[in-house]
């Protein structure tokens, strides 16, 4: 789909998980920046009174985001929405994908008509035998999305087709959430799909990794093991979530005054 960049975005709404919240792109403070923030940064430089809101909730499954985020978000608005969902729900042990897409649709519906443009994205995915273990869910839950842009007239951006993105280096410790420089891509991916000028290649490959050393590996690996991926089989066990009792990150449709500047790039 072709878009005409000469249109002006004038407010902007994320919906979405961890992935739209930010995480883990941090702060110095602690909080989360994140592709959405950066996105809004630039879109208001070319729109005085721009404004933003970003409902996304870490950990939140693709039920959730249609109850909890498609209402309000369509009731505000905006000129640009990104609906961002389902990989939480895919990535779990046991998952229906079509009642997955069934309630993506629902908040796409929802969604679609209330804003001038709807942005969907086909996400990035680790290279790994997590992410191969779970590839046909994801690619099944990434056709439907393919299916459901033409529906509803919406933007598709392909994340998950760009091998850069995949590369480990672009990830945080956790191996679930990009870090400063993935998320850096995603919003100059995100800026190119509405028709903006380029301001670098956000596909363009790393330099070629440096494999550490067996020792290394390992003490990661032990790392990994202990700070997040114990944590995320305890919630999964008791039925908890990183985002219980959490609100949005930025509820209200408010004027952007955040920080303009995005994170150094890798060299």
């Amino acid at each position: 789909m072709q878009i005409n960049a000469t249109y002006t975005y004038t407010s902007f709404v994320a919906v979405g998980d961890s992935f739209t919240e930010g995480m883990s792109d941090e702060l110095p403070d602690g909080s989360y920046r994140g592709w959405a923030d950066l996105l809004a940064a630039r879109l208001a430089t070319r729109a005085p009174g721009f404004r933003y809101a970003n409902l996304a909730v870490r950990g939140k499954l693709i039920g959730q985001i249609a109850d909890e985020q498609s209402v309000p978000a369509a009731a505000m608005g905006a000129d640009l929405v990104t609906l961002v969902g389902g990989l939480n729900d895919v990535l779990r042990p046991k998952c229906d994908v079509d009642l997955v897409c069934a309630r993506l649709e629902e908040a796409a519906a929802r969604l679609a008509p209330s804003c001038h443009r709807l942005v969907l994205m086909r996400s990035p995915g680790r290279q790994g035998p997590v992410m191969e273990r779970f590839r046909p869910r994801m690619e099944q839950l990434f056709g439907f999305i393919d299916d459901l842009a033409d529906r509803h007239g919406a933007l598709v951006v392909d994340l998950f087709g760009a091998e850069v993105l995949g590369d480990s280096r672009l990830w945080a410790e956790d191996r679930l959430h990009l870090n400063a420089e993935g998320h850096r891509r995603v919003a100059e991916a995100v800026w190119q799909a509405l028709g903006h000028e380029a301001s670098f290649d956000w596909r363009e490959p790393l330099p070629p990794l440096v494999r550490p050393g067996w020792a290394a590996r390992r003490t990661s690996d032990a790392r990994f093991a202990r700070e997040h991926l114990v944590p995320w089989i305890g919630r999964r066990l008791t039925g908890r979530s990183s985002g219980d009792g959490r609100p949005p990150k930025r509820a209200e449709l408010t004027p952007y005054g955040g920080d303009t500047e995005p994170a150094e790039p890798l060299s």
